[in-house]
């Protein structure tokens, strides 16, 4: 349907009558300051085009664009169905860890060995684009935790700036009590709403200047609920020196902390050791924390106002165009031919 952001303009629409009528009429005695010298050739024009039915157009094209000016004033607006959007009424923070360790390839996508974020990438981004109806952040953290991106609806963006994420970037320890801080705060101000942290982290508290236990005190005060889970393999084959053998390179994963961190806050901890089970976990988290809970509608809104004022801008042309091209057609025939001018010769 179509609506206007500002229909009490149209009350203008009578003004050029009402001042017509209130206003005296210009006195044509004194209304030529200029005298030119084909005076009476311009006005003899004048006179034969107010005499064509090119006039009553040309009076009804200036109403028109009168009407277009008004109407593009009036900000018409074209409002289209209405579209149901999911809402769950859940702030979701995704915390996902940066450091150095997270280089390490103990993964496997599609036969290939990836290193932990890239799977991270790969299976956090399937959950975030599930999550319709949530408000999604995302942190990432290192020597320090940063807001990549704040609270949104938009799950694409998310999945974007998580995919440009690279290791070292927030720098190469591990600050795990800085990020669940920095979650507390950005989720303080939407008390309403159920709020979740999913921390995700291959190591130990290595940086920062708040405790992880600190902090998830601090979560649980404040009724913030915290996942955490801790990703890497349970060993690996490497080849060194004297040859291959087996390590474990999630020696320093502090899943006694972690744990203590989930059961703070009321949350629980996950182990992720290959990508099937990192991915059973988001499935687990899908139904813990389930998605849909209220149907809101909106209703899509686009501008109008651009098309009757481009009308208008096209017809005013026209209409000068129109009005002067008598005159220049006389000024033009009025100038001197100068090639017929008489030569005088001598003998």
């Amino acid at each position: 349907m179509l609506e206007f952001e500002w229909p009490w303009l149209f009350a203008v629409l009578p003004f050029p009558l009402v001042f017509r009528w209130l206003l005296p009429e210009a006195n044509s005695e004194y209304s030529a300051a200029l005298k030119l010298p084909f005076e009476d050739g311009l006005v003899s024009v004048g006179s034969n085009t107010r005499d064509l039915p090119l006039t009553r157009i040309l009076f009804w094209l200036a109403v028109l664009i009168w009407i277009l000016l008004v109407v593009s004033s009036a900000r018409p607006k074209w409002v289209g169905e209405p579209i149901r959007q999911t809402v769950s009424g859940r702030d979701l923070l995704m915390a996902v860890d940066l450091s150095g360790s997270m280089q390490v390839e103990d993964f496997v996508v599609g036969r290939q060995q990836v290193d932990r974020l890239a799977a991270t990438k790969m299976v956090a981004g399937e959950f975030i684009n599930r999550r319709a109806g949530d408000r999604i952040g995302l942190i990432l953290f290192g020597d320090e935790a940063y807001l990549q991106t704040p609270l949104t609806f938009d799950r694409e963006t998310v999945v974007t700036l998580l995919g440009e994420a690279v290791i070292g970037l927030a720098g190469e320890k591990t600050a795990i009590g800085d990020a669940i801080g920095l979650a507390v705060k950005r989720l303080r101000r939407n008390s309403d709403n159920q709020r979740v942290l999913i921390l995700l982290t291959d190591g130990a508290n290595t940086a920062g200047s708040v405790s992880p236990l600190q902090a998830a005190e601090l979560a649980a005060s404040e009724g913030l609920k915290i996942y955490t889970i801790g990703i890497g393999a349970d060993e690996m084959m490497v080849r060194d020196f004297f040859g291959t053998r087996r390590v474990n390179p999630s020696t320093d994963l502090d899943e006694k902390t972690l744990t203590a961190i989930a059961e703070k806050t009321g949350g629980r901890y996950f182990r992720a050791r290959d990508t099937a089970e990192l991915a059973s976990i988001y499935q687990i988290l899908d139904s813990m924390e389930p998605v849909e809970k209220e149907n809101q509608y909106y209703r899509p809104r686009s501008e109008l106002f651009v098309y009757p004022l481009a009308t208008a801008f096209i017809f005013s042309l026209l209409l000068a165009l129109v009005k002067l091209w008598p005159q220049l057609i006389f000024v033009r025939s009025a100038r001197p031919n100068r090639s017929a001018e008489p030569h005088i010769t001598s003998k």
